[in-house]
């Protein structure tokens, strides 16, 4: 591919760079900031369909004698996003490693969702200098949605000038041929797609572990939250075809997964792209619940594509586990109007009671953000409220900070910081309270666990999941790692359970 072709493809790889300023210009030319405008036309866009990945002869063997190394931040999707980065250096050769210190090949896989997380980036990047310095062979490559953004990749431009590589969110596939122009290129080679992403299927993948799986549906988002850079670092929704998915399912069934969880950035929007068919989530929960797998779980929902027909298909029970996230984001109706959430308090409220009715035993966990601009005392009680109401069995809670690019970034953040965190206190003081009396009620009680591994607190304690997603902690023998347990419940804590191993469950067919 020519460079003119590159630049109508949207693909940036300026490895003959003469100087920062010639880069400068180039950059601009085929690398655009993101544009709430330009992404709204994203319909009108072609998305393309391949299913026929593999790895090029010419790359092969590019690996042999080399290690790898991923540090990833972020969501579910990064980490998806890195076994299929772990299966490509596999298949070129590489060997995996736990350290940099041993790594030929260093990847940060970064998250743009909030502040906190690019500046751990930019401290690891420092810190990696000192590596670069005594080990020039080494490539550091900077990938994931924080590659996506205009401000970032001037950021390492200017400043981390060791890093050899950026690419981003839509190229993954791309990464022989980015590795191959980071060993032949004098300067840094930057791949950032300014084109929405295409679907790749048959990408090679290193699942971490052989107990649960994560399983991609769709990528991307279209809900355009105004404090969200999701829909621009991950592009417009683009779903899989439901046989590419269940073909998939049915394979980690076979390999003796227990769990898998569909991902999606909105995955209650899966298969509202679909221009052949009418085919959305519960349909394909409908079919993939058929499928001989202990638990099936997904995230991330949207309470606007949460509709009818998936809460009757997850009423079935099953292996389609009770347990709902459901990121409603602020209990005021005025502050989810600014936020462009699509919904107001009593539509959640509703959607809540419809979920319930269908399904008593549901286990409800929530995203909160609070301190958003123009949020006051009188809003923020209304999300309290909300919470006393639903009765969230957890939450994970946030104040906000601005992302540059987003239209709430250019909102005057008005509620100052002192007020954000007696807030946040206040809000986590009723999440504690809450959890902690939901957890109770499991004292005595006998619990089906997923049994994970060694507790991360006690190597002399074995450590699992319940359907619910409660964290059980228990002593048990190695041997019964990866299998379910019956396990009585001792003792309650805010966030875990303690118990003592009653059987082994049967086996669930």
């Amino acid at each position: 591919m020519n460079e003119k072709q590159r630049l109508e493809s949207g693909q940036v790889t300026p490895a003959d760079k003469k100087s920062e300023k010639d880069y400068s210009k180039y950059f601009q030319t085929v690398y655009m900031p993101p544009s709430l405008k330009d992404a709204k036309k994203r319909g009108k866009e072609e998305v393309a369909y391949h299913n026929d990945f593999s790895i090029e002869e010419r790359f092969r063997g590019m690996g042999q004698g080399r290690k790898f190394y991923i540090r990833t931040y972020g969501c579910q999707m990064n980490e998806h996003d890195t076994e299929v980065m772990a299966g490509i250096f596999l298949s070129l050769g590489y060997e995996p490693t736990d350290s940099v210190q041993d790594a030929h090949v260093v990847l940060l896989n970064t998250c743009a969702i909030r502040e906190n997380a690019e500046n751990k980036v930019f401290g690891e990047l420092g810190h990696l200098k000192a590596l670069k310095r005594e080990r020039p062979d080494l490539l550091i490559g900077v990938c994931g949605c924080m590659s996506q953004e205009e401000s970032v990749v001037n950021k390492i431009l200017q400043k981390h000038q060791h890093v050899d590589m950026i690419f981003g969110t839509h190229n993954i596939h791309r990464l022989p041929h980015i590795l191959n122009e980071a060993y032949m290129a004098k300067e840094m080679v930057i791949e950032v797609w300014s084109k929405e992403g295409d679907v790749i299927e048959n990408l090679p993948r290193a699942r971490k572990g052989s107990i649960k799986a994560w399983v991609n549906i769709m990528y991307g988002c279209d809900k355009f939250c105004t404090y969200c850079i999701v829909p621009y670092t991950r592009g417009k929704e683009r779903s899989r075809r439901p046989e590419e998915i269940i073909q998939e399912v049915r394979h980690l069934a076979a390999q003796g997964y227990k769990e898998i969880t569909l991902l999606g950035q909105n995955v209650n929007a899966y298969g509202k792209d679909f221009e052949d068919m009418e085919y959305g989530l519960g349909d394909l929960m409908d079919e993939i619940r058929k499928i001989d797998v202990l638990r099936i779980r997904f995230t991330t929902s949207h309470p606007r594509d949460f509709d009818d027909r998936l809460i009757e298909v997850l009423a079935k029970g099953g292996n389609l586990v009770d347990h709902i996230h459901l990121p409603v984001q602020s209990g005021s109706s005025d502050i989810l109007k600014i936020m462009a959430r699509k919904y107001t308090r009593e539509y959640y409220l509703e959607l809540v009671r419809k979920i319930k009715e269908a399904i008593p035993t549901a286990s409800l966990t929530t995203d909160i953000i609070v301190g958003f601009p123009n949020e006051t005392d009188e809003q923020f009680e209304e999300t309290l409220s909300l919470y006393r109401e639903v009765e969230f069995d957890s939450a994970y809670t946030f104040i906000y900070s601005p992302r540059e690019g987003t239209p709430a970034a250019k909102m005057k953040d008005n509620v100052p910081m002192e007020v954000k965190k007696e807030r946040l206190q206040r809000l986590n003081a009723l999440v504690n309270e809450i959890s902690a009396k939901k957890m109770q009620e499991y004292e005595g009680r006998v619990v089906e666990v997923l049994v994970e591994g060694e507790s991360k607190n006690n190597p002399n304690v074995l450590a699992g999941y319940t359907e619910k997603n409660k964290l059980v902690n228990f002593v048990a023998p190695e041997s019964v790692i990866g299998q379910v347990v019956k396990v009585k419940i001792t003792k309650a804590k805010t966030w875990s359970l303690d118990g003592e191993m009653v059987e082994e469950a049967a086996e669930v067919k």
